[in-house]
């Protein structure tokens, strides 16, 4: 956080109200806008984006540590995906009791079965981390969770810069308002999608963005879109029963839905179980996945991004397996790990059990759930892993070390809250785009960040989920 800032205004009231207005019309005039929740898909009202007051302060070396690997983190998700006896040997467990992950897998064994009918692969990924504090006062970089599906806010993040150069400018700090960097991850994402669209090979074709029943945050899409249409690329925005309605494969397995052909299918939903509401859901995501269109992700990249992968990863020697002669990603890599612990059922998952429920407060249980809100902490941890630690229900969970970044404190934007100053927590995302076409890896990029940030009475949540708000590192 920047806290010589904070300390200048702590006392001042009157300017922080200035400022908090001043920042909410800034977001209003740049674009960082949400639809309300009262009326997620009416664009009759309209609310800035939550956010924080003042940037917060993040280490450079750190920074760009997260930058600096993650065209590692998109090589290692598309090796993953290719591998389909590692994905069966790490997810073994985990399907036997947990019905969503099964039901994924059970697509992925399909295709596999008739065989892939796309050799384009589309990833837009995103890897987040938190800095754990040392006890010597720095921070270390440590890995959260990378999502391979529906990562969120690479649009409003792009415009997030400009709203805290301004307020800073306002609050007479115009050598901080420098430091903030410029960020466009919707450039970066729909660059991706361009590169494949245009080996898809049809200038008919279009892109189709799978979207949610509720779209509050339909304008976080639409920068996407607009980057699209730049490039007169069109996209339509589907859901999963209008595809069901309209979808269907010729005799090629082209996709058509409403009559158009599909390049590109950008999964924006179907990362939740309860994103798919009838049998007909998942009728539409196999007939998709069968499909020529290029899906981001495909269902091998998907399962590539469970935490139960995340935790076979962490074992010893299985990076290397993925990269066999490059030491250096291995161990750029391995550094952003947090411990990460096994619940299989044996002598090393009764371990981590026994672990978890002597200290519970050193850990996160995490089932294999996007979306943010669904990790596990405290003295839930053990009223969770007593019901089942003598089940195999409990492989349905990993255990990770908590990791514990350094408190600052902030003034959280959101509309009809109170301002207060808040002890906040943050998180560092990073977008990565990468297009492969058989064994050529055609593009491979970092494309931008986002900051979270959220108070810490929450332990978890993301900003759609209504904890955590927009934000901007500034390098110290």
């Amino acid at each position: 956080m920047a806290q010589g800032i904070l300390e200048e205004v702590l006392m001042n009231t009157a300017l922080v109200e200035d400022l908090a207005e001043v920042a909410k019309d800034e977001a209003l005039l740049q674009g960082v806008v949400m639809r309300t929740r009262e009326t997620p898909n009416s664009s009759e009202l309209v609310t800035y984006a939550p956010l924080t007051l003042f940037p917060t302060s993040v280490p450079k070396a750190v920074f760009l540590q997260a930058l600096a690997v993650q065209t590692h983190y998109n090589t290692l998700v598309d090796r993953i995906s290719q591998d389909s006896d590692f994905l069966k040997e790490a997810l073994a467990s985990t399907i036997e009791v947990d019905d969503f992950t099964a039901r994924l897998f059970r697509i992925y064994q399909q295709i596999l079965k008739e065989g892939r009918s796309q050799s384009i692969v589309l990833g837009l990924n995103r890897s987040d981390y938190m800095l754990d504090q040392r006890d010597d006062g720095t921070s270390s970089l440590k890995q959260i969770e990378i999502n391979t599906i529906a990562a969120s806010f690479g649009g409003l993040s792009s415009r997030t810069p400009d709203v805290h150069r301004h307020v800073l400018k306002v609050a007479g700090r115009f050598e901080e308002s420098q430091r903030i960097l410029d960020n466009n991850p919707a450039a970066g994402l729909a660059q991706g999608i361009a590169k494949a669209w245009e080996l898809y090979g049809s200038e008919r074709a279009v892109v189709v963005f799978l979207v949610e029943e509720n779209q509050q945050n339909i304008f976080d899409h639409r920068y996407v879109e607009k980057e699209l249409w730049k490039r007169n690329i069109r996209s339509i925005r589907r859901r999963f029963d209008d595809v069901s309605r309209t979808g269907s494969l010729d005799q090629d397995k082209r996709l058509f839905i409403d009559g158009l052909e599909v390049a590109v299918v950008y999964f924006r939903n179907g990362y939740m179980p309860q994103n798919y509401t009838t049998e007909k859901s998942w009728d539409v995501r196999l007939m998709m996945e069968r499909s020529q269109a290029v899906k981001c992700p495909d269902i091998s990249t998907h399962l590539a991004g469970t935490k139960k992968v995340q935790q076979v990863l962490a074992r010893p020697g299985v990076l290397e397996k993925f990269f066999p002669d490059q030491p250096q990603a291995v161990e750029l890599i391995r550094a952003t790990f947090a411990g990460l612990y096994t619940l299989d059922m044996g002598p090393e998952g009764d371990k981590t059990v026994a672990m978890a429920l002597a200290e519970p407060d050193r850990f996160v249980l995490k089932p294999q759930r996007e979306g943010g809100g669904n990790n596990i902490y405290g003295s839930e941890i053990c009223q969770v892993l007593e019901a089942v630690k003598d089940s195999t229900e409990r492989t349905a969970y990993i255990l990770m070390d908590k990791i514990h970044p350094a408190p600052v404190h902030n003034y959280l934007l959101r509309r009809d809250a109170p301002l207060k100053m808040s002890t906040c927590l943050s998180e560092l995302g990073v977008f990565g785009a990468y297009v492969r076409r058989g064994e050529d890896m055609v593009m491979n990029e970092c494309v931008g960040h986002l900051l979270r940030t959220k108070s810490s009475e929450h332990s978890d949540g993301g900003v759609a989920a209504g904890v955590a708000v927009l934000d901007n590192p500034l390098l110290i």
